[in-house]
């Protein structure tokens, strides 16, 4: 039997999807129960699930977004590899410039200018927002293994906001919002959390999700911040 030339065209590239991804470099995470038990046994259980499309692989296992936190080396060496115009270093001074300020945050102080920040577009990258986002959150839990970053303006507004997990070698965005602007905020936000990783010294990795899910801004973004794509073994203890 002769494949058409449409059937072949999607082969073709899924075959050098695969061959790309058996070529990246792999990360061994490990998850680490003693942290806090019950949120990094769930989280492990989400990573190692399978994919939802590619029923034979785990759903975080592959093209994982990391940046190797060890082989930056300091926060002034990781800052250096994302010089130049319109990069990563180059945004964050922007920011700093305009009055932006990184802080550790309590999101019970900032429930609407969460919710607005929420709602402040329609959709993300390329989807419609998910609908938990919609509705108005009144309190939030502080879990012990995570951490709470905001981006306040030069008024004291809260304009981005992340909350970063600690599982074990690693830690993970779990959320990264904000408003919508050519201020280079968020690239504040990322590089900023990341040198502070660097300097505490506590993990290994730091991971964005993955890569090819991603839409090209996106994937764009995560480059232009240092983050690499990975294959990925995860273990449990």
């Amino acid at each position: 039997m002769r494949l058409s030339t449409t059937t072949m065209k999607p082969l073709s590239q899924h075959f050098s999807l695969f061959k790309t991804l058996l070529r990246l470099p792999v990360a061994h995470l490990h998850f680490d129960a003693a942290i806090e038990p019950v949120n990094v046994l769930s989280t492990y259980r989400y990573f190692t699930k399978r994919h939802p499309r590619f029923k034979l692989i785990q759903h975080k296992s592959w093209g994982a977004a990391l940046i190797d936190l060890v082989q930056c080396g300091t926060r002034e060496h990781y800052l250096a590899g994302l010089e130049g115009k319109n990069r990563a270093a180059w945004h964050a001074r922007r920011a700093r410039a305009r009055g932006y300020v990184l802080a550790e945050i309590d999101r019970n102080l900032h429930v609407d200018a969460i919710h607005a920040i929420n709602n402040s577009s329609g959709e993300r990258q390329g989807r419609p927002m998910d609908a938990s986002y919609r509705d108005k959150q009144l309190s939030f839990d502080r879990l012990a293994n995570f951490s709470y970053y905001g981006v306040l303006d030069a008024d004291g507004k809260l304009v981005a906001y992340a909350t970063l997990g600690r599982f074990g070698n690693f830690c993970s965005f779990v959320q990264l919002m904000g408003y919508r602007n050519n201020d280079g905020f968020m690239y504040l936000m990322v590089t900023e959390i990341v040198a502070r990783l660097i300097e505490q010294g506590q993990v290994r990795y730091l991971m964005y999700d993955t890569f090819f899910g991603a839409l090209p801004g996106m994937q764009n973004f995560k480059t232009l911040l240092g983050f690499h794509p990975y294959r990925v073994h995860y273990s449990l203890k």
